[in-house]
């Protein structure tokens, strides 16, 4: 039995489903079939090495500064595992590190386990299908980046709460009765933010968050659907659609300082890119290169900076567990 005709049957079962509800079960299904990256979509450690480079390079400075002590680092929705693969290029090269640190990817795909086995082959890593599995012995340093754009999230507006039903023209969207101001939120990222935060406050560590989103007020409905680079409709071939909306920073922030942790962020993706070094990182792939592969470098480098691209869309947020020294690439943060 295919995913819609699942669906089918909860809503008549049940009635209209909380979109909530439908966005889970449509994303664990689209995950779950096949490797979307480059298909649907491209994250910023596709488009370029400088992105994974930089966040190792991000990695092993708070790891020096915190006086490389032993850790376990952790990607949750790793991808392909290309952010990792050129973020530890970049951690090898540090003295201890490999003895220092052990290696656990968030994932539940089982496609995607597949191509981050190969693209880490030579790295002893586990795999986890939720953050509840993390080991507790040791500090954590945790890398999402477009992670928490993919969680479920709650509409609500003019009294009515966002659901999806079936009828005569198919899923649709239906508006049911619910109490409260007009808001867009995540109790799932906001869950997951609880579990990671509280774990960093006892075991000690840091995390880096980068997503699309807004530092609040970013307004009620940024649900969207992908398909091979063009937006759908949410509601239309459940499962065959990548469903994200927009990370409210501000409630994972809330969320983290409640756990005692120090937040640095959001800032755009571009300054923070810029602080940890992206311009002369460019100039020295270029160097000696033909001029298309300068010209490539270059392209890359302004997608993943410039602000009309990814540069202000995509936010930053870096927290640090108590004790822990101030995370790298945060210092245009207002006084």
């Amino acid at each position: 039995m295919n995913l819609a005709d699942i669906l089918r049957q909860r809503i008549a079962a049940d009635g209209p489903l909380r979109l909530d509800h439908w966005m889970a079960a449509c994303n664990a299904a689209y995950y779950a079939a096949a490797d979307p990256l480059g298909r649907d979509f491209t994250t910023a450690p596709e488009i370029s090495q400088m992105f994974g480079e930089l966040i190792g390079g991000w990695i092993g400075d708070l790891w020096l500064r915190a006086g490389r002590p032993p850790l376990n680092l952790v990607e949750l929705g790793p991808g392909r595992g290309t952010l990792l693969a050129d973020a530890l290029r970049v951690l090898g090269r540090l003295p201890g590190w490999q003895a220092a640190a052990g290696l656990h990817l968030v994932e539940t795909s089982p496609a995607l386990i597949a191509v981050q086995r190969q693209r880490l082959a030579g790295w002893p890593a586990q795999w986890h299908q939720g953050t509840d599995t993390l080991p507790a012995d040791r500090p954590l340093i945790i890398i999402a980046n477009e992670f928490f754009d993919a969680l479920p999230i709650r509409q609500r507006r003019g009294g009515q709460e966002l659901h999806v039903g079936w009828g005569d023209a198919g899923f649709a969207p239906i508006w049911l009765p619910a109490a409260g101001p007009d808001a867009e939120w995540s109790e799932g990222s906001e869950g997951v933010m609880a579990d990671l935060a509280g774990r960093l406050a006892a075991q000690g560590g840091a995390a880096l968050i980068i997503d699309y989103g807004h530092a609040g007020g970013g307004g009620v409905d940024s649900l969207q659907a992908v398909h091979r680079g063009q937006r759908v409709s949410p509601f239309d071939h459940p499962g065959r659609h990548d469903l994200t909306a927009h990370v409210n920073f501000a409630a994972l922030s809330r969320v983290a300082a409640a756990a005692g942790l120090a937040c640095h962020g959001p800032v755009a993706q571009g300054g923070f890119l810029g602080q940890l070094g992206i311009g002369p990182r460019a100039e020295a792939l270029k160097r000696g290169r033909p001029p298309a592969t300068a010209g490539a470098i270059t392209a890359a480098l302004l997608r993943l900076t410039a602000p009309q691209q990814m540069g202000a869309l995509f936010q930053v947020l870096g927290l640090a567990a108590p004790g822990w020294p101030a995370p790298a690439g945060f210092a245009m943060e207002p006084a």
